[in-house]
C-alpha cells in the first residue's frame, strides 16, 4: 500500500442520510488513490474530513436532516459546518424550476442542482477552506488511475455507473466538467446499497437504516402540482384531440407532462398527454398509447464529460429519464449546436425539458436537454 506523508483535506456533503454519512465514514479510512483505483481498499487514514450540511430550503424536514448530520459528525469525530445556501438555491434552482414549467416544459432540477450547488457553490466554498476534494454519497464511480486517460499531458477523469445498478445516480451528473470531476470523490460508488447499510451498522449509525426514503425533489413537500399552484397563476386553455377537436379545458399547461394519464379527468378515457401547443395554449391528448412512442429527439446544451466532442455519428445507449432502461441509439450533429438522437426502437413519452444521457457500456459520456 502506498505511504502518505500528508493528509488530504476533503469536504464531505452530509445530508443526514445513510449514503452521505457512510461516505464520510469511509473517507476517514482510505486514500484518494485507493478510492479511484480499487473497488475495495486497505485501512489508511489519510483524509482530514470536514462534514458540511447545506441549508437549501426552510422546512421541518431540512431542520431534522441538519440535526442528524451534526449527530453523525459527532459520532465520526469530524468538524461540522452548516452552510446557508438558501438564497442561491432559490435563485438558481427553484426559480429555474418554476420558469421552465411556465414555458410548458418539464425540467429536472436535481441535475442543475448538482452542477450549480453541490459541485458548484459547495466546491467553491471547499476550495476557500483549502480543501483538496469534495465528496458526496452518490452511487457513481470516477477513475483517474484505473483506466487513466492522458490528453496533452492532462489527466482526464472518466465517469462510470455505480456498482449498484438500482441505485446508480450517474444520470444526474452529466452536466459536470473536468475541472469539477478532478476535485470530486464518490466513496460509496463501489458498494451496493445493502453493503452501505451494513457499514452504517459497523460505524455505529444504526438509526440511519430506519430513516424514511427521501423525496425525489427536496424542496417539494407534497406534490409537484401543489407546489406549482403556490407560485403560478392558472392559465385556462383547451384540451384537444390529435385532430383538433376540443373535449375539455385545462388549468395550465404546466400541470401536465408528456405521457401523463392520471389527472386529465375527461370522460370516455383513459387519455394520455401527447403534446402541448404553447402558442395556442392547447393540451393535446390521445386515447392511443402507441402515439406516445417516437424514434428520435433533438437535444440542446449538450455536455461531454471527457471535455471534447467525440467523433460522430456515435452509437450509444441513451436514457431519456432516470428510471428509463438505456436504449440503443445513434447521435448525429445538426446545425445550431444541437444534436439528433435516433433510437433503434421507438421510446415512450420523450419529454421536452428532461435530460437525455449517453452511455458506452458503463461509462457516462455526456448528455443534453431534450428540446
Amino acid at each position: 500500500m502506498r505511504k502518505y506523508n500528508t493528509q488530504k483535506k476533503v469536504v464531505c456533503a452530509m445530508s443526514g442520510g445513510i449514503d452521505s454519512s457512510v461516505a464520510a465514514a469511509i473517507l476517514k479510512r482510505v486514500g484518494v488513490d485507493e478510492l479511484r483505483s480499487s473497488s475495495r481498499f486497505a485501512n489508511a487514514r489519510v483524509f482530514d474530513v470536514v462534514g458540511v450540511f447545506m441549508k437549501l430550503y426552510d422546512s421541518p424536514r431540512f431542520k431534522e436532516a441538519e440535526k442528524r448530520a451534526r449527530e453523525i459528525a459527532e459520532i465520526l469525530k469530524i468538524p461540522f459546518l452548516s452552510l446557508d445556501l438558501r438564497k442561491e438555491f432559490k435563485k438558481r434552482i427553484i426559480n429555474y424550476f418554476l420558469n421552465e414549467y411556465k414555458k410548458g416544459i418539464t425540467p429536472n432540477p436535481c441535475i442543475v442542482c448538482n452542477k450549480e450547488i453541490k459541485f458548484g457553490l459547495l466546491l467553491e466554498k471547499a476550495l476557500a477552506l483549502d480543501a483538496d476534494y469534495v465528496a458526496t454519497g452518490h452511487y457513481v464511480r470516477t477513475s483517474l488511475l484505473k483506466n487513466l486517460t492522458i490528453v496533452k499531458n492532462v489527466s482526464r477523469v472518466r465517469l462510470f455507473r455505480g456498482k449498484d445498478k438500482e441505485r446508480d445516480q450517474s444520470y444526474f451528473l452529466w452536466m459536470l466538467n473536468q475541472n469539477q470531476l478532478r476535485r470530486i470523490l464518490f466513496p460509496i460508488g463501489d458498494y451496493a446499497r445493502a453493503e452501505v447499510k451494513s457499514l452504517a451498522k459497523k460505524f455505529r449509525m444504526f438509526f440511519l437504516t430506519k430513516i424514511p426514503k427521501s423525496m425525489e425533489i427536496c424542496f417539494i413537500q407534497t406534490t409537484i402540482n401543489d407546489f406549482l399552484k403556490r407560485y403560478l397563476k392558472p392559465k385556462l386553455g383547451a384540451i384537444v384531440t390529435v385532430d383538433g377537436k376540443k373535449i375539455g379545458e385545462h388549468q395550465g399547461l404546466f400541470f401536465y407532462t408528456i405521457g401523463q394519464r392520471k389527472g386529465i379527468e375527461l370522460p370516455g378515457g383513459p387519455f394520455y398527454v401527447l403534446d402541448k401547443d404553447l402558442k395556442k395554449n392547447f393540451l393535446i391528448v390521445t386515447k392511443n398509447e402507441r402515439d406516445l412512442y417516437k424514434k428520435e429527439l433533438i437535444a440542446r446544451n449538450v455536455n461531454w464529460i471527457f471535455g471534447k466532442e467525440p467523433k460522430l455519428p456515435l452509437k450509444v445507449k441513451a436514457k431519456i429519464r432516470y428510471r428509463h432502461e438505456p436504449a440503443s441509439a445513434a447521435i448525429y450533429k445538426i446545425p445550431n449546436t444541437k444534436y439528433k438522437i435516433l433510437f433503434n426502437k421507438p421510446q415512450r413519452a420523450i419529454t421536452p425539458g428532461q435530460s437525455v444521457v449517453f452511455y458506452r457500456k458503463q461509462e457516462l459520456l455526456g448528455g443534453g436537454i431534450i428540446c
